[in-house]
């Protein structure tokens, strides 16, 4: 149980999705675990994850009593995984699933149906259901070791963001335009619904609603941790901030693949409201500095400045997936050859669906060393002592300084 729980500073983790990139957060945490002592629960009050992100965050919930006993199970199986595990990945299958998405197209829907989804996520589903302990949730926030824990899915037929989170009864559900808190028992159905990428995994129904991947509609990522009371939050992104070349740095390009553009697609749906929401309260923060305490008015007075942390990749992922792209099955390498998966810049497709160890095991020793490199300030930040309003890579930095780029 923490010391003088009550009056700490309230740290949060916020794990965003990013599918098979999901093992850099691992080598984050897995540094992280070496920062905290032998037998002590997670560092972190507050956790909140999303889509692959909401799987890492439900096992750090669920071991919250023991920080790297979850770590190490994190790691056992991120650094053992096959695409078999998350996906079906036999011949007949992805046989069956080309010719239902072609008949279906050519047929209107008449006699074979319309398809859930391109992949079948079954054999995850299984996985998770063996491994996770959601009753144990509840007995680490019963005990202190955890304060909160929240996964987000969007809804499908209300059209907005949905955080389901567990904690005590001090926090109460809220509503705001097209994202809603809903306070309740977390279970399978919400990890599976926070993780169903649209059109590629199938959708999950909770209660009367149908819900996907959690991202679609998450415009502010850090709002769940900070309703429930974060004063300092940690993210750990799965792309560099880094943008491509222009095209006329690059030369002529050819028309884009459906392999690219779903990619882009992806890119767009995990990390773009991530990096808008900590630009927006970036701006906060120095608006929030810039007034004198005396001069605050009730609104000010009501607000407060969050310190964020951001550690995101030091290499593109996606050259280190084009890499290990021969580990993918055989079965799914002819399905993403079929929709133009086979040259490099396919590759951030490729980043998302390669769950094969040799490329896990490689992002996990990335995030470690990434994090190695931040070790002082991630001890600081543990450990409650005082750190930047916002501590990031200076590319990330600097893009976020709305002061820094007016002087310019």
């Amino acid at each position: 149980m923490r010391d003088s729980q009550q009056n700490s500073i309230k740290s949060a983790l916020v794990l965003p999705g990013g599918g098979a990139r999901g093992a850099y957060q691992v080598g984050v945490l897995k540094a992280i675990a070496e920062l905290v002592p032998r037998g002590s629960s997670s560092p972190f009050n507050i956790i909140s994850g999303t889509s692959a992100g909401a799987v890492n965050s439900i096992v750090l919930a669920s071991k919250a009593k023991r920080y790297r006993v979850a770590v190490a199970e994190l790691e056992r199986v991120w650094g053992n995984f096959h695409c078999d595990q998350v996906y079906r990945t036999d011949t007949l299958t992805m046989l069956k699933s080309s010719l239902h998405w072609l008949m279906s197209i050519v047929l209107g829907g008449v006699l074979v149906g319309t398809p859930k989804s391109l992949l079948d996520n079954s054999p995850l589903r299984a996985l998770l259901s063996r491994n996770v302990r959601f009753p144990r949730i509840e007995e680490a926030i019963d005990n202190d070791w955890l304060d909160a824990i929240a996964v987000t899915a969007a809804s499908y037929s209300s059209a907005r963001s949905s955080s389901f989170f567990e904690t005590d009864e001090s926090v109460r559900d809220w509503s705001r335009t097209r994202r809603a808190g809903i306070q309740t028992r977390l279970n399978l159905d919400h990890i599976m619904a926070s993780i169903a990428v649209p059109m590629i995994f199938p959708p999950v129904r909770i209660n009367d609603e149908y819900f996907g991947d959690g991202a679609m509609r998450q415009a502010t990522p850090l709002s769940p941790a900070i309703r429930l009371g974060a004063d300092r939050i940690l993210v750990i992104g799965v792309r560099d901030e880094i943008a491509d070349n222009t095209p006329e740095e690059r030369g002529p390009t050819e028309p884009p693949s459906f392999a690219q553009i779903a990619g882009y697609m992806l890119d767009t749906l995990f990390m773009d409201g991530l990096y808008s929401d900590l630009e927006r309260m970036t701006r906060i923060n120095q608006l929030l500095d810039s007034v004198v305490p005396s001069d605050q008015s009730a609104v000010f007075a009501a607000m407060r400045p969050i310190d964020t942390m951001v550690i995101v990749p030091s290499k593109d992922i996606r050259s280190i997936a084009h890499k290990h792209r021969k580990e993918l099955p055989l079965a799914v390498r002819m399905l993403l050859r079929g929709i133009g998966g086979r040259n490099s810049s396919e590759n951030r497709l490729l980043s998302y669906l390669l769950f094969e160890r040799k490329f896990t095991r490689e992002l996990i020793e990335l995030g470690y060393h990434d994090a190695l490199d931040a070790r002082d300030e991630l001890q600081r930040f543990i450990s409650d002592q005082p750190i930047p309003r916002l501590f990031a890579p200076h590319w990330v930095r600097e893009d976020l300084d709305i002061l820094h780029r007016k002087s310019q």
